[in-house]
């Protein structure tokens, strides 16, 4: 989901509760009628633009989805476990061999392999199983409607409106709540970039066409930053006294120099002789499992800004390629609540450590808080923001 961010920040902006302004039909009709006048700016027909507004009505279900999305509140183990299981690599599997000339050709062309377009599909959709039932210009309407991403919104909605007065869209497409549509979920300034027509029947089709919706992935990961040969990261081995300051994504070395501050191979070989630059990240903490990951990590970021979806894909396309489950061991911890985090934040903040604005999201000034406030009480400085920080603070 929502795969055209390019930076790497890992946070959402905080929202305000803005919901009360998305009854007002009033403000809303006012809204959308300043949208008529940037898309009428832009060419776009006013046939097009008063068929896809014609009593059109905010949708509420959209802000509950936006509020509550699983990388904001599931924690590593759950997350995994529910999107890479052994029916997920059975059928994946299926999926490798039934579209492997397809695959292997923009393979050739685009230098992304098969596994990881696979992955990525089955992650995105279950392989094309769930592609969203939503009307996409309503959830597009709400989401700029509402304060708390309101340019970003706009600008797709804007960007979906020329697509169906071109006639590369359906007027009645229907995607995620957050309006990603077809089986890899782009987004409409994605399908206007890097949707490709590989059957070349003069439409993008990322519904039902496998070609299509192959090359567009690709093509979109190479711009996003694939490097061909490369893989995007491992399980590793870390030291019982090892500095957790350092796993961090701003934090990078090459492998080697990791290599001399304690980090092996998960089997405790030493990791390859390489320059090649790589970051330590603890998804949960350090009493979960250590990852050394690498540039294509960085591009499966910029396809998900999620860590932990990018970890799935990365694990998942591992698997489908025949190498072995994570070796460290699953931990029964219970993933944390909205209402949860904004008790930690509230409680960091009355403690001294700023973790800003409390919106129950776990962002990066949350965590620099939560490895304050470690230091400060001689804990692991891992800053994970989970369900044992939740219990040291109560």
């Amino acid at each position: 989901m929502l795969k055209f961010i390019f930076s790497l920040l890992l946070t959402l902006p905080a929202y305000t509760n803005d919901t009360k302004d998305t009854s007002n039909t009033h403000s809303f009709t006012q809204f959308l009628n300043d949208i008529r006048r940037k898309a009428i700016q832009l060419g776009v027909s006013q046939t097009t633009i008063n068929n896809a507004f014609n009593d059109l009505t905010p949708n509420p279900k959209v802000l509950e989805y936006d509020r509550n999305q699983a990388e904001f509140n599931l924690n590593f183990w759950h997350y995994l476990n529910s999107r890479v299981n052994q029916n997920k690599l059975d059928k994946g599997l299926i999926k490798l061999k039934q579209y492997q000339k397809s695959l292997q050709e923009n393979h050739k062309k685009y230098g992304v392999p098969p596994h990881i377009i696979i992955a990525l599909w089955g992650l995105e959709t279950n392989y094309g199983k769930n592609v969203g039932k939503i009307n996409i210009i309503r959830s597009l309407a709400t989401l700029s409607f509402d304060k708390r991403r309101r340019e970003f919104f706009t600008h797709e909605l804007l960007t979906l409106l020329k697509l169906i007065d071109e006639g590369k869209l359906p007027l009645n497409a229907k995607g995620s709540w957050a309006s990603a549509m077809g089986g890899i979920q782009f987004m409409p300034t994605n399908v206007d970039t890097y949707g490709i027509d590989a059957n070349l029947d003069g439409k993008i089709d990322l519904w039902h066409t496998q070609e299509d919706i192959f090359a567009s992935a690709a093509y979109f990961l190479k711009n996003i930053g694939w490097h061909q040969g490369e893989r995007w990261g491992r399980e590793v081995n870390i030291p019982k006294d090892f500095n957790y300051q350092l796993a961090s994504l701003n934090t990078k070395k090459t492998v080697n120099k990791w290599q001399i501050l304690g980090i092996r191979m998960i089997n405790g070989a030493t990791l390859p002789n390489s320059m090649m630059q790589a970051s330590l990240i603890l998804p949960m903490g350090y009493n979960g499992p250590a990852f050394l990951i690498y540039r294509n990590f960085h591009a499966i970021l910029r396809w998900n800004r999620s860590i932990l979806y990018a970890l799935s894909v990365g694990h998942l396309s591992d698997r489908l390629i025949g190498l072995n489950q994570l070796f460290a061991k699953s931990i029964t911890e219970p993933s944390i609540s909205n209402s949860n985090i904004k008790y930690i934040q509230n409680t960091l903040n009355k403690l001294g450590f700023n973790a800003g604005e409390p919106d129950g999201i776990a962002g990066q000034k949350t965590r620099c808080a939560t490895r304050a406030y470690q230091k400060a009480n001689n804990l692991p400085i891992d800053g994970y923001v989970g369900y044992q920080l939740l219990q040291q603070l109560r």
